[in-house]
């Protein structure tokens, strides 16, 4: 799968984790059916999640680590009791700086992005399906506040860093509005064969407050291998970067929506876009700013 690496403007190739197995699952006939019947169902993702959990899952870190090329010096400790705790890390503040002007938005977390300024006018993911706000959200009166708005989707693969933080400053709620579904992976290899994902999958959502960028819902994904999303905020007004949460083993994914020109998307993400290219980002990086 092609992406663009944001910081040189290159085309690169991602390493997929499990590369076989989702194209296994997605694309072959037998794997679909036990797609169907198992791989999705929220017991096997808890399983698997356990499993994290568990001290001897520590042995798998530094393979992993060495595959994927993560970066351990950035990360607040080094030893971790479980595959899980080395998931979780936090990072040294400094690896992250945050764009502080009050009139720009940040990527909330580490990931591949994809932005679209306008879902009225855009297709998500395969040509001819829209994506379903609506559906998504599960509250048809709420979405329509957002069916002509911006849409930014943050994809966490499994070695990226995997706490997700405020994109602006605002209040929110005390807790989030959670949908129940399934455990379908949102990697790309998934998502072109099945986009409606998106609002079949577990997630939850609030609403960000902002005088300066409107009413901004923030959404979490739950997805194949993901045992929960954990949020850690405590207060009801929070300040862009401060941490909103984390999700525990699995890749997943973040989607902010905004309504009708509130925000200018930066141009590249959305050229990107266009090609069918996800770009890299990282947490506190720009990317929009007020309309």
């Amino acid at each position: 799968m092609k992406y663009v690496e944001r910081s040189s403007g290159e085309v690169k190739i991602e390493n997929v984790y499990g590369e076989n197995w989702l194209n296994w699952l997605y694309h072959n006939p037998v794997g679909q059916a036990t797609l169907w019947a198992v791989a999705k169902r929220k017991f096997v993702s808890s399983i698997y999640g356990d499993m994290m959990d568990d001290p001897s899952s520590a042995e798998e870190i530094m393979p992993f680590v060495k595959e994927y090329k993560v970066d351990l010096s950035i990360a607040q400790e080094k030893k971790f009791g479980s595959f899980n705790d080395f998931f979780v890390r936090k990072l040294k503040p400094e690896a992250r700086p945050i764009n502080l002007d009050s009139l720009v938005v940040i990527s909330p977390a580490d990931g591949k992005i994809l932005a679209y300024q306008n879902l009225k006018n855009s297709n998500f993911y395969i040509k001819g399906l829209k994506f379903n706000v609506a559906s998504f959200l599960d509250k048809p009166e709420l979405a329509k506040k957002y069916e002509d708005g911006a849409m930014i989707v943050f994809r966490l693969a499994p070695p990226d860093y995997h706490r997700y933080h405020f994109p602006i400053s605002g209040t929110v709620p005390r807790s989030n509005t959670k949908i129940d579904g399934d455990f379908y992976s949102v990697n790309p290899l998934a998502l072109r064969k099945k986009a409606e994902i998106f609002w079949l999958n577990k997630r939850e959502f609030g609403v960000i407050k902002s005088p300066i960028f409107g009413d901004v819902i923030m959404s979490e994904v739950g997805a194949t291998m993901v045992g929960s999303m954990i949020q850690t905020y405590q207060s009801t007004h929070v300040k862009k970067g401060e941490e909103k949460g984390y999700f525990k083993f699995g890749g997943s994914t973040v989607v902010l929506f905004f309504e009708k020109d509130k925000i200018t998307i930066d141009e590249d993400l959305l050229k990107n876009t266009e090609k069918g290219l996800e770009t890299t980002i990282k947490m506190g990086e720009r990317i929009a700013e007020k309309k």
